[in-house]
């Protein structure tokens, strides 16, 4: 079927100030961008959206949006559906349950769920199931990166140990531990104060795929802060990562960057790819 419309989806937490900003910059930008949308799930937020590129070259982007973990809707990202395609990119836009109506680890069980549809199903759309990436902004980049690095969930998805050959997250979180730098604890983690530390992917690094890691240079500092820690238990891990730092760019403007066919990070992920041959 179509894009969902978003009015059709159950109601989600009210916006926060800056959530309401971005919900309406996102929908105009991605105006007359059209995608098919396909069930992994029962749930209407349990579904990925794709769009195909006219040009395939066999490159898939699984890209998951951000919102606090619970706010935001597949429809967000299709905004960077058109210059990626133009790439040659099948992009895939994966939605996921959110909080408080589910906690830690539901959503990012959805988001396993939704890469195993589209390893199982991308290559009807022009994507190559071999070449998949996986990336997020914020809450979504977060979930990005878990599935990136960890180790015990690709066998109950039923899909190959290394089905994610490489990960972009902008903007992400990888730290929920004391010490963080964040202003509150997600509720996303629920009660369950064990959560923190197996949701923090800095912790629980079990693989290394490449990475390309963005933010602004005017992003959150709690958020740049741990994008570095990161990046330095990821190389301390054995893994190869790049930092692409987005210039005049604030959370907000990170995620806007990913769809400006003039800014640095399109540019920068095609090259990055094609070196890596991913």
């Amino acid at each position: 079927m179509a894009l969902r419309d978003i009015a059709s989806y159950p109601p989600q937490e009210p916006f926060t100030e800056i959530g309401g900003k971005y919900h309406l910059r996102v929908q105009e930008l991605a105006r007359g961008v059209e995608g098919q949308c396909f069930a992994y799930g029962s749930d209407p937020y349990q579904e990925v959206a794709v769009f195909p590129a006219s040009s395939p070259d066999g490159r898939v982007v699984a890209f998951m949006h951000g919102g606090g973990w619970t706010n935001g809707y597949k429809e967000w990202m299709a905004f960077m559906a058109p210059q990626l395609n133009d790439l040659g990119v099948t992009f895939v836009s994966l939605g996921y349950r959110l909080a408080p109506g589910v906690v830690w680890p539901a959503g990012v069980q959805d988001a396993a769920a939704g890469i195993a549809w589209i390893h199982a199903n991308i290559a009807t759309h022009g994507g190559d199931p071999a070449r998949l990436i996986v990336g997020g902004h914020s809450a979504g980049g977060h979930y990005a990166s878990w599935l990136a690095v960890r180790d015990d969930w690709q066998s109950q998805a039923g899909v190959p140990d290394d089905v994610i050959k490489g990960a972009v997250p902008v903007s992400g979180v990888y730290d929920f531990t004391d010490g963080n730098g964040m202003p509150v604890r997600p509720r996303f983690l629920g009660e369950n104060l064990a959560n923190d530390l197996d949701a923090s992917s800095l912790f629980t690094i079990k693989r290394t795929p490449p990475f390309l890691m963005a933010w602004g240079d005017r992003d959150f500092p709690h958020l740049m802060a741990q994008g570095e820690r990161m990046a330095e238990a990821l190389v301390a891990a054995g893994g190869e990562v790049e930092q692409l730092v987005l210039e005049d760019c604030d959370h907000l403007g990170a995620s806007y960057a990913c769809g400006n066919s003039v800014a640095p990070w399109l540019s920068r992920f095609d090259e990055w790819t094609i070196a890596r041959q991913l």
